[in-house]
Order: C-alpha cells, then sequence, then structure tokens
C-alpha cells in the first residue's frame, strides 16, 4: 500500500466567499445596512480542504476553477498557501468560478450566490480516483460513480448531506450509506430524512443503516454511536460567541475525520470536532477560520476552566510536538462599530446601484 497516498480525498463545488458580519438585521428593499467587518476567500469545498491540511492531513482536492481572478486567487491559496493537492483539479475556459456573498447574522447566515452548473463532473473529475484512506464527500439525490470505485478500493468514505431545496428529502439517498462508513447530517436534515422528531431517534435509525453516525446540534453539540466499537457519545457545544458560522459544518466533519485516522475514542472524536468548529465560528469566512492544530493548541494552552479543562484534559497528549505556525487568516477590515440601518433614499422599486 502506497504510504503517500491522499488522506483525505475531495471534491465539489468552490465558491469565492465574502462574508459580510456585524449586521444586527438582514436588510430590506430599498435599506442600506452598514457592517462592523468583513472577510472572504475560498469556500464551499475549499472549507473542508482547508480543515483537513490544516490538522496535517495529506488532502487532494478534484474541483473547478474559473479562468478569473477568484478562480486564480482560490487556486494561490489553496495550493501555495494551504498546502492541497490540486492535480485532479481543472481550470475551466470562460467559466467563472461562482460568488457567495454570506451574511453572518446571530449564529446562522443567509447566502446569495452567482455561478452556473461547472464544465466537468465530480466523475470526469475523479475519473479512477486516486486510492485515499478517506474521502469526505456531500451526498447528492443522483449517486456519483467515482464513489462506488473510491469505496471498493478501501477508501472510507465520510459523508455529510445539504439541504433539500424541494423538501421531499427522498429517502432513497440514504441508499447511498451502503458505501459510507460514516455519516454526519445536521439535527434538521438527519430528522426529515428518517422521519423522526429528535436527534436521537434520528441517529438511532442511522446507525442501522452506516457504522458510524453523527448528528450534529449547532448550539446543542453533537451525538454520535459508533456500531464498530459499541460506543455512544453525547457532548455539548463550547460557549462562544458566534462572530460567522459559515463553514462551521464543514470544520467538524475534517476534524472528525482527523480524530478518526488518529484512533481516538469516540467521545474524543466528538468533542475535538465541537472544539474546532466552535472555534472557527469565532473568525470571519469558512476555509481560512478553520484552526489548526495551532489553533487547538492556543486553545488548550489559555483554558482556565477546570470543568473544560477536565472534559478536554486528553488534548494533553493527543497534540502534537508541532503544531506549526499560525494559520492564515481570512483577509479582513477591522470593526467599525456597531451596524448602521440607513433610511431608503429612493422607492423600494428603484434600485439604489447597478
Amino acid at each position: 500500500m502506497d504510504d503517500d497516498r491522499p488522506e483525505v480525498l475531495l471534491t465539489g463545488l468552490l465558491f469565492y466567499d465574502l462574508v459580510l458580519t456585524g449586521l444586527e438585521k438582514p436588510p430590506t428593499p430599498g435599506e442600506e445596512i452598514w457592517t462592523a467587518g468583513m472577510g472572504c476567500g475560498p469556500g464551499g469545498i475549499a472549507n473542508l480542504a482547508v480543515a483537513a491540511s490544516r490538522f496535517g492531513l495529506r488532502t487532494s482536492l478534484a474541483t473547478v476553477f474559473g479562468d478569473d481572478f477568484y478562480g486564480a486567487h482560490c487556486q494561490e491559496v489553496l495550493a501555495v498557501q494551504e498546502g492541497v493537492d490540486l492535480s485532479l483539479s481543472r481550470v475551466a475556459d470562460g467559466w467563472h468560478t461562482p460568488v457567495t456573498v454570506a451574511l453572518a447574522l446571530g449564529a446562522d447566515r443567509a447566502l446569495v450566490t452567482h455561478g452556473q452548473e461547472p464544465p466537468y463532473s465530480q466523475d470526469a473529475l475523479m475519473g479512477d480516483p486516486p486510492e485515499a484512506r478517506t474521502a469526505l464527500v456531500h451526498l447528492e439525490a443522483e449517486p456519483r460513480a467515482w464513489l462506488a470505485k473510491a469505496a471498493a478500493d478501501g477508501t472510507q468514505i465520510y459523508a455529510d448531506v445539504g439541504w433539500d431545496p424541494t423538501q421531499q428529502w427522498s429517502t432513497g439517498l440514504l441508499d447511498q450509506l451502503a458505501l459510507c462508513h460514516a455519516f454526519l447530517p445536521n439535527e434538521r436534515e438527519a430528522m426529515a430524512y428518517t422521519r423522526t422528531d429528535s436527534a436521537v431517534a434520528a441517529l438511532g435509525t442511522l446507525a442501522e443503516l452506516v457504522p458510524v453516525a453523527v448528528v450534529t446540534r449547532g448550539g446543542d453539540g453533537a451525538v454520535a454511536v459508533d456500531q464498530l466499537t459499541g460506543e455512544y457519545a453525547d457532548v455539548p457545544a463550547l460557549p462562544v460567541d458566534v462572530l460567522d458560522a459559515t463553514g462551521a459544518g464543514d470544520v467538524f466533519g475534517a476534524s472528525f475525520v482527523a480524530a478518526s485516522l488518529g484512533g481516538w475514542p469516540l467521545a474524543e472524536r466528538l468533542r475535538f470536532a465541537v472544539l474546532a468548529a466552535g472555534l472557527s465560528v469565532q473568525r470571519h469566512g469558512g476555509a481560512l477560520a478553520a484552526p489548526g492544530w495551532y489553533g487547538v493548541d492556543r486553545w488548550w494552552r489559555s483554558l482556565t476552566d477546570p470543568e473544560l479543562r477536565r472534559a478536554y484534559g486528553f488534548l494533553a497528549e493527543r497534540l502534537p510536538a508541532d503544531v506549526g505556525p499560525p494559520p492564515h487568516p481570512a483577509p479582513v477590515t477591522p470593526p467599525a462599530g456597531p451596524a448602521v440601518a440607513h433610511p431608503p433614499v429612493a422607492p423600494p422599486d428603484t434600485p439604489r446601484r447597478n
């Protein structure tokens, strides 16, 4: 077996994210709201890639970049700054990198995206996927051929799933869990797909379909079952002030994979993922908010709360001797005071800017 094989294999759609923070409320037609902060950087599948790479995992990403400023910038950040392998990725002539504006509102965010379907499918990018220890995937209604190939070659599949805009929540999607080692949906998705009314009930149903089932619960933490070891874990979220929740679920997933590759007990894996996600929401953006070993080590060394010191005491033995340099944050504007709402200066049906 090749020791240089990727530890994490990824494919999916990449975005250039512009995140606005400090909003007290969403804007209404004809209104301009000034924000207290702004950050930018790669998003989408890049969230997982950067989060994994910052934990020292050899990460290979198959995605599409537009032949524009946004695509070139994201390539530079991922390959040069973050050390992500882009040999499976392609640049598409005449295609624009999708751009998302994220409005951070409390513990959640609203997204507005401009973009088109990429000219290369996941299967075209992957071909015969390289042998990898794990793959982090986003399940979609239409199964991807590369996923079955990767699973057949021994790659452990860690999957999540997104919001169903049709709200049909087809249970047929769960058939793909037969290929997966772990499934990590959020509470709302898990309950919808399993037709249950609580995270714990959803977890029970999912545990019959996949060896490792995890349900994230936002501010209530996460629950998980590992059928291979017989472990159950229920951990609370960290008490943190949320600046920007963009990509927190991706940071959770990548962190859970990192801890799983280390062979940690389930409770430690879950606490570690909750911690990493909690640290990420205190910074702008998705990808570049990932804490990496440096961020986790800094948190642990500064921790004084005795209860948290006990709960996370395993970090004393799990943290590597070399946690690396401080990670590059998203380029941001400095806080400019509270958000200010301006009254409309034109009728609501008249655009203020072209």
